[in-house]
């Protein structure tokens, strides 16, 4: 997804790309469910008592590839019908401005994702990571034993500079995995894998409750769902009206990115075990809003 930055000069004087998938808007409003829903900010971060389970993968020599071959041409097809295929320098570009812009929210998120990926260590072996990108959470993997990932993103370009940075955080190349394939159509088998990760990711797909869906499907039986999304604003803020007028314009130039999604209703919805968590990122305006938190198959 893509962040724009607004001056007093410029409607937009930038367009920044941010990882996999995409930071979204501001507070969801999840008020049918607030016992599953606690607020934080940065500079607090209080993690929810759920936190626990398993992660990341192994094979240390061997590539984990519990890929079905049905699974597989189905994804294909998928891909070309969800997602028709866009100019080789568009995805290029893409693809680059993730890997260079994203340095701020990086930093002001970090303390999230360490929480979060600290609740893997030494309790997963295989891990599928949805939409991810240039690889921004590989840093994160390093304190877990036995690792294998498998990366799935609908951008092939971001190919190079994931593997640049699973080399960076130590991962041998046979202990990562690319594949071209959308979330709504993940080409592995059932039950196949201990962990899934998703960042800025559900704010792209076409269908949040298809990926969802295809999360339960191929997470093993209490398997470990751990997610940061950016939200919706609530409902009759100004913040919101901002993100409304937005939208159609991010999803052009964001690779579909929406500002207005209640993901973490969704997530809800989705009947994982675990709670949903809500923080803002005072840098990011319009998306500062986020949800995040580690579920359970």
């Amino acid at each position: 997804m893509a962040i724009l930055h607004f001056s007093s000069s410029s409607l937009i004087s930038t367009i920044i790309h941010s990882p996999r998938r995409k930071i979204r808007a501001l507070q969801d409003s999840i008020k049918t469910q607030k016992n599953l829903i606690t607020t934080d900010s940065v500079s607090s971060f209080s993690f929810c008592t759920c936190g626990r389970k398993h992660f990341i993968g192994a094979m240390t020599s061997i590539p984990f590839l519990p890929i079905s071959p049905s699974s597989a041409s189905t994804s294909t097809v998928d891909l070309k019908r969800l997602r028709p295929p866009k100019p080789d320098w568009y995805e290029e570009f893409f693809a680059w401005s993730m890997n260079t812009e994203m340095e701020s929210y990086e930093k002001e998120i970090s303390d999230y994702k360490m929480k979060l990926f600290d609740n893997l260590v030494g309790k997963a072996e295989k891990v599928l990571e949805i939409g991810i990108g240039t690889g921004p959470n590989f840093k994160y993997y390093t304190a877990i034993p036995n690792l294998s990932v498998i990366g799935i993103d609908p951008n092939a370009k971001m190919e190079s500079y994931a593997r640049k940075s699973a080399a960076e955080a130590g991962l041998k190349p046979e202990e990562f995995t690319f594949i071209q394939a959308l979330g709504e159509s993940i080409p592995l088998e059932d039950a196949s894998v201990d962990a899934v990760v998703g960042t800025l990711v559900l704010c792209s797909v076409k269908d949040v409750t298809q990926t969802l869906n295809e999360i339960k499907r191929i997470l093993r039986p209490g398997g470990t769902y751990i997610f940061i999304e950016h939200v919706a604003a609530e409902d009759g803020t100004f913040l919101r009206l901002v993100q409304n007028v937005l939208d159609p314009l991010q999803q052009v130039v964001a690779d579909g990115c929406h500002l207005t999604r209640h993901t973490g209703e969704s997530i809800l919805e989705a009947r994982f075990n675990g709670g949903v968590r809500m923080a803002s990122l005072s840098r990011f305006a319009y998306i500062s809003s986020h949800v995040y938190g580690v579920a359970y198959n």
